[in-house]
């Protein structure tokens, strides 16, 4: 239950994957801090860290901003002194904004869709960065870990059920943002990996869990948990990978899909 403990985490959302991730890093003993565009949603969940008996801090911003970004990240690094780890959870579906399969998709989905889910994460990655290139290393070297969120949708899709071209695209690029990031700052001691997780229980999956037909497949398509992977399944790999134990893994993308990526299974029997 040490795995980070005297480092700080920077967690972006604040419900979902986010939450339970920002549990689980105070509960091996880091500092965290999160930010989210509700306000309401950040500072319930920072209280809810501070009254376990962690340190916690918080800000609101539109991370789609980027001089919302850049000082919501410079906030954190105000609050701990530095920051060790970022968790970068915030993104959404675009499909309100038009996304799609690419001949029905709107310009406005495709725009919106890569603002919350590509735009969001390299503003963030990008001032975090610049806060742990100018911080002295760790014990062991480290500067910092940086876990980026993709999807399975982008390298193993379902069309019959899950057309959302912009979104995919999005976090497609994430993958590639991460191994360019990865092999340029390995130098600094800074490691950048993704996470790629399956269908799992947030408030974005809503609408596919309430589908018989889509809930269905899930549990053909994901049989190591049979269904909707949880939150805590994700933040376990997250915690993981922003520890030292994970102090040799860069550029890396990590499935975390209860065997989605590598099961056969038909959108419908």
């Amino acid at each position: 239950m040490d795995r980070l403990r005297d480092r700080v985490i920077l967690i972006t959302g604040s419900t979902g994957i986010a939450a339970a991730a920002a549990v689980q890093c105070a509960r091996e003993g880091a500092g965290v801090f999160v930010i989210s565009r509700s306000a309401d949603h950040a500072l319930a969940l920072a209280e809810d860290i501070s009254t376990a008996g962690a340190q916690a801090g918080w800000a609101a911003a539109d991370l789609t901003q980027e001089d919302e970004a850049d000082a919501a990240v410079a906030a954190a690094a105000r609050r701990f002194g530095r920051i060790d780890g970022v968790f970068s959870v915030a993104g959404g579906s675009g499909r309100r904004f038009g996304d799609g399969p690419v001949h029905e998709m709107t310009m406005e989905g495709w725009d919106r869709t890569l603002e919350l889910n590509l735009r969001s994460q390299a503003l963030v990655a990008r001032a975090a960065t610049r806060v742990m290139r100018g911080q002295p290393p760790t014990n062991i070297g480290s500067r910092g870990s940086i876990v980026l969120v993709s999807s399975v949708l982008a390298s193993s899709p379902v069309p019959e059920l899950f057309a959302t071209h912009a979104y995919a695209a999005a976090k497609g690029a994430i993958v590639s943002l991460a191994t360019t990031m990865a092999a340029a700052y390995a130098g600094n001691g800074i490691r950048v990996n993704t996470i790629a997780p399956g269908l799992t229980t947030t408030p974005m999956s809503a609408r596919a869990a309430t589908d018989p037909t889509a809930s269905a497949f899930v549990r053909r398509k994901q049989p190591l948990v049979e269904g909707f992977l949880t939150p805590e399944d994700i933040a376990g790999a997250a915690v993981f990978l922003l520890s030292d134990e994970a102090r040799a893994i860069t550029g890396q993308c990590l499935a975390v899909d209860g065997g989605w990526s590598v099961t056969s299974a038909p959108a419908a029997p």
